[in-house]
């Protein structure tokens, strides 16, 4: 599968945030509130998350939207944020492909989250593996930020106008085989942190240029680093990327039914879409995988879909146009996976 199996996963660690902090230019405060039996089992809905600071900004977002559409989750005692180190966390210094893949990211969430130390989950869907542990659900998007990647440098404007062998800083092999594809001049290197720890590893001079998710900067407030947007027709964005994902456990009905309340539906049918065509792919860690699946104008399911080499020279492309619904959503995205995987070199799924 894209995300690998397999590594033995350090044991949660969870920290209880109770002080008063600042994310994205806006005080937020970390106190609870107490909210009536009636609504969920237990007496605070803890809410689990990362602690980095777009993962913390996320994790507000869906406090207040908790707030907003629950009045008494405004009373004292009723929501508590609790962040959880995980092993993606812990590990910088190497490509997250060569220490287990992204499922780094949620291990220690879903475990906090199947002994109650949680009762929701809040993830960036990028980071959520194809398969979701037992006893648990993702019943719920928030409505889905930009999805493009932006190229951001102090020495040029777009990635056409580095040199010949200029480095751009990048953890993605999607983002790699897409950017030595078109530019195979240039060098890319492993580049991992977070938004905050990339844009000061660039200012240091530890390469030329960078490439992040749109939607990351906009909920930080950090768009000011810009350089320049880059359209889906030149950087196809990752599956789910700038989707948020909220689960909870299967048989917690307090929590399924606050979650449908927040769940944007045109987001989880697109979402679904690409997690079907990343399964049906079935790829590695190590294999370049880009997906994008939207409701047009024209009021379809519209999909783009790519697998690549890790070099970037050997790209295979798909599209599909479909009625927007979920059944058809899933039928699209397993067609499209299936189709790169059967006419495509075999060595494209060898990585």
């Amino acid at each position: 599968m894209q995300q690998c199996q397999g590594l033995r996963m350090a044991k949660s660690t969870c920290f209880r945030a109770t002080a008063p902090k600042r994310v994205a230019g806006v005080r937020v405060s970390r106190r609870s509130c107490h909210i009536v039996a009636s609504a969920v089992a237990t007496k605070t809905v803890k809410i689990g998350t990362r602690g980095s600071p777009l993962a913390l900004a996320q994790a507000y977002m869906t406090r207040d939207l908790l707030k907003k559409n629950f009045p008494e989750l405004s009373e004292e005692g009723a929501l508590e944020i609790v962040i959880i180190k995980t092993t993606g966390d812990k590990i910088l210094n190497q490509p997250l492909a060569d220490i287990g893949g992204k499922g780094l990211f949620t291990k220690e969430i879903d475990d906090a989250l199947l002994s109650g130390k949680v009762d929701i989950a809040v993830h960036s869907m990028k980071d959520v593996p194809t398969y979701l542990p037992e006893g648990t659900i993702l019943p719920c998007n928030l409505p889905r930020e930009d999805v493009r990647d932006v190229f951001i440098s102090p020495v040029a404007k777009d990635l056409s106008e580095l040199p010949a062998g200029a480095i751009v800083g990048s953890a993605s092999l999607r983002r790699q085989a897409q950017i030595l594809a078109k530019y195979p001049h240039l060098k890319v290197e492993n580049f991992r942190g977070n938004v905050q720890t990339r844009l000061r590893k660039l200012n240091e001079g530890a390469c030329s240029a960078t490439l992040l998710a749109l939607a990351g900067l906009k909920r930080l407030d950090m768009t000011q680093h810009i350089t320049k947007t880059l359209e889906i027709e030149e950087m196809l964005p990752a599956v789910s990327q700038g989707a948020i994902g909220i689960a909870c456990r299967t048989d917690d009905e307090g929590s399924r039914k606050l979650l449908a309340a927040l769940n944007h539906e045109e987001t989880r049918i697109a979402v679904v879409c690409e997690r079907a065509f990343l399964t049906a792919l079935d790829g590695s860690c190590r294999t370049p995988i880009a997906g994008y699946a939207h409701k047009g104008a024209d009021g379809k399911l519209h999909f783009s879909g790519l697998v690549a080499t890790p070099d970037g020279k050997q790209i295979m492309r798909t599209s599909r146009v479909a009625p927007f619904t979920e059944e058809d959503a899933v039928k699209v995205g397993d067609e499209a996976g299936k189709e790169l995987k059967a006419n495509g070199p075999k060595e494209l799924f060898m990585y």
